[in-house]
């Protein structure tokens, strides 16, 4: 329970609600209590004695105890509700704060139909704990340590009994306790993992579809709701048999005061009034022992959802603001970004995806990353806006290093645009605003033009049109349209592009990069890419390769230098079919040699291809002899 006590502060904003619950409570259970006793008095006096005026007066006095015993209860379920919602309102608050403020590589690891869970239906199980299950435990409590001290009273020999039989009900709940609480934690961490199934088939429709995997999708989900179901019910008849055992404690020790109680009463040791209030008390604790099963039970439920909430909470966020950091502003930044001998590891790799990265890029500069898959290209942009941390080395702006800036003001600093873009489930105009939410009507539309996204306007509801989740009611082509128009909306300092024009057809990607050629002249920028046009953008290229740069120059420099350059941007060269006379003339040029067949003759034809830009090729000949 040592997570579930941690969460006690979450009760103080409520504590004077939750006194006064207390104070009802244990108010209508003292009426409650009075009753019996009454009753005795009833019995033994103005009854035994024949006196109508006595039993009218005290036959009112137990009416107006009843009447203020529901109206406490009333008040105190009333109370109850708010109080209990807040508190769950404010548990849910700090967890999704957390979750915001924890980096990337969590999420990476974590299913999110597990974060889901956590942050719905545990938190459920807690605010019913708290707001029931805890003030029902201490009324419970006292009720049955009351009636136990007045069946003492009303009979010491009885009154022992009873309070004998609260070993057997100890043994029962400890042993439930442990076992449901098993249970119970298996039963929350199935359930996450078929809130992860759903959501991953619902996100993936289309490729389920498109392969027809549907039935061993519905096969997978089937067996995680049928293990799920599996452990309901064991849980339920877990509690089944308990509720059985703390049915049959209190039910036979009645009978045996029953007997006892009607004996000392034959014997005239024991009034009938005091049977009538000892036998009364006695069933007072019916309540308090039967549901002592479903107390047990939703504490375990708590204890377990507690301890899933602070498997989150307790996670550290490892990218933070450091206590001097500082908020430059966008005036205050020239963009003058510099890695130096960056390093940087994924959680649990061996090898490092970044290795010794050194790397300048001048304010209003343009910089292309070229790569081959799993370079870590997109890793080394995805530190500029510390999504993730530098391993070793740093990095910096305008000689500050990045961990000195405060994580809000940096990332207002610069503006990111990913291959995959992520639109959120509401309207394109809050999901271009994202960053800048103070943006105005004339600057959205700037954005939209410039990433050649007027279609927006074209939509059954225009800006206000809400798009599906992830996006995926529009195109990938105008996904990413959209994502590159809000990374330049919010006029960062520095751009950090990764490939956002990939899924663009030629047409509007020659439209994009007349637009962003614009914005990218006064505007430090890194991009990811991997086709000649996108890397036309750039006034350098770096090559990135296992980790490391190992050529940084112009589109053609690299070209004419580095064969690792060229054959990333090149497709692998074929040798057309030579004729079976004829002279071969091969060209050799910086994109590698392309051979063409010529007719036969004395006359040669030297065929040179050369790569984009102002490059001269250098060629060599090499002439057949026809056989």
């Amino acid at each position: 329970m040592h997570n579930l006590w941690r969460l006690r502060g979450y009760l103080r904003p409520h504590a004077t609600e939750f006194c006064w619950l207390l104070v009802a409570g244990l108010t209508a259970t003292a009426a409650g209590l009075a009753v019996p006793l009454l009753v005795q008095r009833v019995v033994d006096g103005p009854l035994a004695r024949r006196e109508p005026a006595g039993l009218v007066q005290l036959g009112g006095l137990v009416l107006l105890l009843g009447l203020v015993e529901a109206v406490l209860i009333f008040v105190r379920r009333w109370t109850q509700t708010s109080s209990s919602v807040g508190m769950e309102a404010a548990i849910r608050a700090d967890l999704y704060a957390h979750l915001q403020r924890l980096p990337a590589s969590f999420h990476d690891r974590w299913q999110s139909g597990q974060l889901i869970a956590r942050a719905t239906g545990d938190l459920s199980m807690i605010r019913r704990f708290l707001s029931f299950g805890l003030l029902f435990l201490v009324l419970n409590l006292v009720t049955y340590l009351a009636v136990v001290v007045l069946l003492i009273r009303l009979h010491p020999p009885l009154g022992l009994l009873v309070a004998a039989s609260a070993v057997p009900l100890f043994l029962i709940s400890r042993r439930f306790a442990r076992a449901y609480h098993i249970a119970a934690r298996r039963m929350r961490e199935q359930q996450g993992d078929v809130a992860t199934l759903v959501e991953e088939t619902a996100q993936g429709i289309r490729t389920a579809r498109a392969f027809g995997r549907g039935p061993e999708l519905a096969a997978r989900f089937g067996a995680g709701a049928r293990a799920l179901h599996d452990t309901a019910v064991g849980k339920s008849r877990l509690l089944a048999r308990t509720s059985a055992l703390f049915d049959l404690v209190p039910n036979l020790t009645l009978g045996v005061v029953l007997v006892t109680g009607v004996a000392a009463a034959a014997r005239g040791t024991l009034t009938v009034g005091e049977l009538l209030a000892f036998v009364s008390l006695q069933l007072m604790l019916i309540w308090p022992v039967n549901s002592l099963g479903w107390i047990i039970a939703n504490g375990q439920e708590a204890a377990t959802a507690a301890d899933r909430i602070q498997e989150v909470l307790d996670t550290p966020p490892a990218i933070r603001d450091r206590p001097h950091a500082v908020a430059p502003t966008r005036g205050e930044v020239r963009g003058r970004l510099r890695f130096e001998r960056v390093g940087f590891g994924y959680p649990g790799s061996v090898t490092p995806v970044l290795r010794d990265v050194e790397l300048t890029v001048e304010p209003g500069e343009t910089l292309a990353l070229v790569g081959a898959t799993g370079s870590g290209k997109s890793t080394l942009l995805s530190l500029v806006p510390r999504l993730h941390e530098v391993g070793t080395g740093r990095i910096t702006l305008d000689g500050h290093d990045l961990r000195d800036l405060r994580l809000a003001a940096l990332r207002r600093l610069v503006g990111v645009a990913f291959e995959e873009p992520a639109l959120f489930s509401m309207s394109v105009w809050e999901n271009l605003t994202l960053g800048r939410p103070d943006a105005d009507e004339d600057e959205v539309r700037a954005a939209l033009t410039l990433a050649q996204a007027d279609f927006a306007y074209d939509l059954p509801w225009g800006l206000a049109t809400r798009v599906g989740e992830q996006g995926l009611s529009l195109s990938g082509g105008q996904r990413q349209r959209l994502a590159l128009a809000r990374s330049v909306l919010g006029r960062p300092a520095v751009l950090v592009l990764d490939d956002p024009l990939s899924a663009l057809d030629v047409h509007t990607e020659a439209l994009v990069e007349q637009a962003l050629r614009r914005v990218l002249r006064d505007t430090t920028a890194l991009l990811v890419a991997h086709r000649p046009s996108t890397v036309a953008l750039a006034d350098r290229v770096a090559l990135l390769d296992r980790g490391r740069i190992t050529a940084v120059g112009t589109h053609t420099e690299l070209l004419a230098t580095e064969p690792a350059y060229r054959a990333l941007l090149r497709p692998e060269p074929t040798a057309a079919a030579v004729p079976a006379a004829g002279p071969t003339t091969a060209a050799v040029t910086p994109d590698g040699p392309t051979t063409a067949a010529v007719p036969a003759g004395p006359t040669t034809t030297t065929a040179a291809v050369t790569p984009e830009g102002p490059t001269v090729a250098r060629t060599t000949t090499v002439t057949a002899a026809p056989p």
